[in-house]
């Protein structure tokens, strides 16, 4: 199996009830480049949550709307310039409720303009079933060496007690 390679998408767009539909078809089809079609309900549902929130509670008409894919989770996030944080009201007000039902965690934090950033993010599983698996580092020198065979003395009191690995008979 191959692992899928990390993405990015980020595009900043007018905050306007008109642009929320345009917005869901950008994500749409990025997602399904991505081959994350599945995923297309769940992610446009929570972005177009953040996204109206953006058009109802703040006076400032930008919003900046990003996709990363890690290769194991799907993190969307919708950013304005508002310094007023969102809170979760409650599972029949608000639309964070509806972002964290439809996701892992979610959060925000404000940035250094004085606005915020309000993100969530998924788990994804691989559309075949079978489990994504974490890949390991890629080696940076071109052969391993296997470690000495016997103990090192890494202080004094050490030292005494080192003892050399037993040698078989055999060997000669």
């Amino acid at each position: 199996m191959t692992v899928p390679r990390p993405c990015y998408y980020g595009v900043e767009v007018e905050a306007s009830p008109e642009r929320g539909a345009h917005v869901r078809r950008i994500l749409a089809a990025h997602l399904a480049h991505w081959a994350l079609d599945h995923q297309v309900e769940p992610v446009c549902g929570g972005v177009g949550e953040l996204f109206a929130n953006v058009v109802e509670h703040t006076d400032d008409t930008t919003a900046v709307v990003e996709l990363c894919w890690t290769g194991r989770h799907l993190i969307a996030s919708v950013a304005d310039r508002d310094h007023r944080r969102p809170r979760l009201l409650g599972a029949r007000r608000g639309g964070l409720a509806k972002v964290a039902a439809l996701s892992d965690g979610w959060g925000s934090w404000r940035t250094p303009g004085g606005g915020k950033v309000v993100w969530f993010s998924r788990r994804v599983e691989s559309v075949e079933g079978v489990p994504l698996v974490r890949r390991g580092p890629t080696p940076v020198l071109g052969a391993v060496r296997r470690r000495p065979g016997r103990l090192l003395p890494t202080s004094p009191q050490r030292r005494a007690t080192a003892v050399e690995p037993a040698r078989s008979p055999l060997a000669a």
